[in-house]
């Protein structure tokens, strides 16, 4: 969510219209579908200019996401801003596609949502109440799927060199961090298997990479540690307490006249660009189209890395697809300081949702 000065990191069947490849302009609220690609090559969000893509390689997309700008809250009076958010599920898209209906809306409803803090940003408290609430109704359905991370990269314009430079702003929970170990030993110090390197991977309890999720009923309450749960993913061993954790993280970062665009994306995205060629991308391109020029980036490096043909790859049917690469979400937020340093923020309200179960749009661009 993007509101005044502050941004904070909280670290969607297609029916849209059809078009070729120079559609998708910011009139088309519904994005265009070329293949197992969809895309909304730009639009407007209160803060500035955004550009959103999606590519599927699962069977069934396990890729959601989302954009809405406009009211932060139910009450017109509260906060102005964008909020994004890329749901990278795995084992399914139920997780995904869940959160993505469920985690915004509580957002906006969630008691006291209509307090904010200072500058008119949304309260910490409001977003990790909105996270607690999503993982409550969708453990309260007795799922058994779960979310993967996803990343945020600011670019920033370093003056002195003249440079657009990568700045991480999220920081994945995957038990693969050294960070991520040792806050996971310091919650369970009973437990040595906490962590476990399994084919030189490592995995909480040798089973999962990811130290927090909405989902994963399984390792958060013992009851959903049974059939029909495959054998694979139980615990020998009873626990009682959860072992992940749906808290997130939040990180509060003061935007400044330098920083130009944020890219939010899966990690099906950063397995093939690093940071710093992906803000290289965005800022040597033009605006329009920019995250399906992200998406098709990410493909010929995929492509390169199996000594393949790009236009090979492109012809691969979903499924067999994943085998190459993951489904990968993109969407790019361009920022316009001089609407962020208002005092005031109000735009047009817009609802874009992309994934495996649709593409709905609401509001303006």
């Amino acid at each position: 969510m993007v509101s005044n000065s502050l941004m904070r990191i909280v670290a969607p069947c297609w029916r849209p219209s059809r078009g070729g490849e120079d559609s998708g302009k910011g009139g088309d609220v519904t994005g265009r579908v070329d293949g197992l690609l969809w895309y909304k090559d730009s639009g407007r969000h209160v803060n500035g200019e955004f550009s959103m893509a999606v590519i599927q390689a699962n069977t069934v997309l396990e890729d959601h996401s989302r954009l809405d700008s406009g009211p932060l809250s139910s009450l017109d009076s509260g906060p102005q801003g964008t909020f994004v958010g890329i749901y990278d599920g795995h084992g399914g898209p139920e997780a995904s596609r869940f959160v993505n209906e469920r985690l915004f809306d509580n957002l906006k409803t969630i008691h006291g949502a209509e307090f904010t803090s200072e500058n008119q940003g949304m309260s910490e408290d409001v977003i990790t109440k909105a996270f607690l609430a999503t993982e409550e109704e969708f453990l309260s359905l007795a799922r058994k799927q779960w979310l993967r991370d996803s990343r945020v990269v600011l670019g920033r314009l370093e003056r002195a060199f003249r440079e657009v430079k990568a700045v991480q702003l999220s920081s994945e929970h995957n038990a693969n961090f050294e960070s991520v170990r040792e806050e996971l030993r310091r919650l369970h110090p009973n437990d040595p298997q906490i962590v476990v390197l399994k084919h030189k991977v490592w995995r909480v309890k040798g089973i999962i990479q990811v130290s927090r999720s909405i989902g994963d009923a399984y390792l958060k309450n013992v009851e959903f540690n049974r059939d029909p749960l495959l054998p694979k993913f139980r615990l020998d061993e009873p626990f009682h307490e959860p072992i992940l954790k749906a808290e997130p993280s939040i990180l509060v970062q003061r935007l400044h006249p330098e920083d130009q665009f944020l890219i939010f994306a899966s990690d099906g995205l950063w397995e093939h660009l690093s940071n710093q060629e992906a803000v290289d991308i965005v800022n040597n391109s033009p605006r329009n189209g920019i995250a399906r020029k992200l998406i098709n980036a990410a493909l010929q490096e995929a492509a390169k890395k199996r000594e393949m043909r790009y236009s090979d790859l492109k012809k691969i049917e979903a499924g067999v697809r994943r085998h190459f690469h993951d489904d990968i979400s993109v969407i790019v937020l361009f920022l316009d300081y001089s609407l962020i340093s208002r005092s005031y923020i109000h735009g047009p309200s817009l609802s874009v949702m992309a994934g495996g179960g649709g593409v709905f749009a609401n509001g303006g661009t």
